[in-house]
């Protein structure tokens, strides 16, 4: 192609743009169709040629707002993050009413959330309805996990401006966050209809589809992705956490060691590496981490954080342990800054559990509720063997596992609302103003919402953790569902929890004496239970199953109801999808190697031992 042709397609890019002719995307397309007019030949690849045409747009006419917005995504699919943040800069410069909204979102980008918060909250307060500041803020919200919060703000964000896709992209996001996958599939699709190639919102797609149990679907878009995107590094890693989930564990990591080549600074690719538990990082794979850790406050703080527990994992295979231990603890000090946990609050959430659900009011309550006998919920912390009970129970023919459903959580959140004098939430004090019919309907609509995670069993498991403080209301709800409490030593659990990171929620681990605390709440809300509801909570201590596995997994069997299966000892031959970090660790015979692995670092966990207390003392365990 002459550059003379070349020079005329991008002026008559310009043209049509200013013309209002095209959608962004579509100057993109028409780039790319003006190259296959020329060489039929050429594939998705040209979208390196797009990206000159719309550098030269740009230059043309530096506040060609258009422009700079395909530009950025054009970046963001080659992969080259920080040249898209710069041309996404370039577009708020030329858009953007407010000055502060492009340091908050440069902010946002480097992940300094606090930052990016205080600026948008400040150019909200006197332009409540700037689409641009609604969305960064919900976005900041997405990250930090008040995901009801961001739902709502890019309702409001969508009403304002019902085109503004990178607002419903988010939205995509927060839906699927909060598990509500038909709702994220059909706002997505809304997007796939305008850009159905974009390859930013088909990785979206695929991770729904996982998230669904959908994985074949998902593999065949991750690699229809990459065939026509070979550096496109979020596919990458996307595609090695797929191949994770079905125990493709060499392919995985290929994947995410093209992801590393494509861009050295993804700290969450390394990460996925060490969160295989049994990839062993090289001498170069080290250097190479190290050479991309910044000084305290620098860097973009998602990768920092990544790379920080991938080298507590490295040093600890190295039995380096003070190094390992440096590392872990740099990792959960940079999420804490922008994931904030406050112990006093989940204190005062215990006492009312404790307080508003007595024996009497049980008692009263014995009827209620919806019969269905299908849920099994696996509560307790994280880390602390879940994952183990629930492949075993998955291993028989009666039962499939799921996920961490957040339905029970959500149900929680619909009752309390907000009294509008204090602005607390009046769950669970409210359960005891409900009927017996109302309880009924819940238990009936968790019945409903959770079918789209289950594929035809009896039986399946719900192992979201933290549904041990709600114990109470899935009682009320579902008076024939089954609880099992996965317990474990608190120095070797709330251990393994602080070393772990996590993709959302549990910011209580990120502090030893947070997660000390939270033991120690967890352990008396249990209690209270087990006054209360005496034999509706079946418990099982890890170390009990590791030492005598048959005797416990028949004890497991027979308090869920189900007829023994050899399947459920040979549990490491089931053939499932597994989303959760001890994936690798379920497909051996029982992993004991954990069992005292805190001991490694006990010179460090003075703080761990003091917030748990008098609680060491109960544990049957040594």
């Amino acid at each position: 192609m002459s550059d003379e042709i070349w020079k005329l397609g991008v002026c008559e890019t310009v043209a049509s743009i200013r013309e209002g002719k095209y959608t962004c995307y579509e100057i993109v397309q028409s780039a790319i169709d003006r190259l296959h007019a020329v060489n039929p030949g050429l594939n998705a690849v040209t979208v390196d040629l797009s990206k000159d045409a719309l550098e030269q747009a740009v230059e043309i006419d530096p506040k060609f707002a258009d422009a700079w917005r395909s530009l950025a995504e054009q970046y963001s699919v080659a992969g080259f993050e920080e040249k898209s943040q710069r041309a996404y800069d370039s577009h708020l410069s030329a858009t953007a009413r407010h000055p502060e909204i492009i340091e908050a979102a440069n902010f946002l980008f480097k992940g300094k959330l606090n930052k990016a918060e205080e600026l948008t909250r400040k150019v909200l307060k006197e332009h409540p309805t700037d689409v641009t500041a609604i969305r960064i803020l919900a976005d900041i919200g997405i990250k930090v996990g008040h995901l009801e919060d961001a739902q709502n703000l890019l309702e409001r964000c969508l009403e304002l401006a019902p085109k503004f896709h990178l607002a419903r992209h988010n939205y995509v996001i927060a839906l699927f966050r909060r598990q509500k996958i038909a709702a994220a599939l059909s706002e997505l699709e809304m997007l796939l209809k305008i850009e159905p190639e974009n390859p930013n919102y088909l990785v979206l797609k695929g991770t729904i589809l996982v998230r669904k149990g959908d994985h074949e679907a998902a593999l065949e878009i991750y690699e229809r992705i990459l065939k026509d995107y070979p550096d496109q590094a979020n596919a990458q890693m996307n595609y090695g956490h797929t191949l994770k989930s079905v125990g493709r564990i060499e392919e995985a990591v290929d994947a995410y060691r093209k992801s590393i080549e494509l861009r050295p600074t993804t700290g969450e690719a390394y990460w996925s590496l060490a969160n295989l538990k049994t990839y062993r990082f090289s001498d170069q794979d080290l250097a190479a981490m190290l050479a991309q850790v910044t000084a305290e406050g620098e860097g973009a703080a998602e990768d920092q954080s990544h790379l920080a527990f991938a080298l507590g994992k490295a040093y600890e295979d190295r039995r380096e342990f003070d190094l390992s231990f440096k590392y872990y603890n740099r990792g959960n000090n940079i999420r804490s800054i922008n994931h904030r946990y406050d112990p006093k609050r989940n204190i005062y959430d215990s006492a009312r559990q404790i307080q508003a659900l007595s024996t009497d009011f049980f008692a009263q309550h014995q009827n209620s509720g919806h019969d269905a006998p299908d849920p099994i919920f696996i509560v307790g912390l994280p880390r602390a063997g879940s994952t183990l009970l629930e492949q075993i129970l998955s291993s028989h023919s009666q039962v499939e596992g799921t996920a961490e459903l957040t339905d029970i959580i959500g149900i929680s959140r619909q009752l309390g609302g907000k009294e509008r004098k204090t602005g607390v939430s009046k769950y669970p004090e409210i359960l005891k103003e409900l009927t017996p019919e109302q309880f009924r309907e819940l238990g009936e609509s968790y019945i409903k919402t959770t079918q789209i995670q289950r594929s035809g069993t009896p039986f399946f498991i719900d192992k979201m953790p933290n549904n041990f403080l709600h114990i109470g209301l899935i009682n009320l709800i579902l008076p024939n569902a089954k609880i099992i409490d996965a317990r474990r030593h608190p120095m070797a659990g709330c251990f393994a929890g602080f070393k772990q990171l996590f993709a959302q929620g549990q910011t209580f681990t990120y502090g030893l004496e947070k997660i000390g605390l939270y033991y120690r709440d967890y352990v008396k809300v249990m209690d209270h239970w087990d006054a209360v509801l005496p034999g509706f909570v079946h418990r099982v201590h890890y170390e009990d199953m590791i030492a005598d596995t048959e005797v416990e997994v028949r004890k497991l069997l027979d308090f869920c109801g189900l007829e023994f299966e050899e399947s459920c000892l040979r549990f490491y031959e089931t053939e499932r999808a597994i989303r959760t970090p001890s994936a690798e660790q379920v497909r051996q015979p029982i992993y004991k190697e954990g069992l005292q692995q805190w001991r490694n670092y006990e010179a460090h966990l003075a703080p761990l031992k003091n917030a748990l207390g008098p609680i060491l003392d109960r544990y049957p365990v040594d």
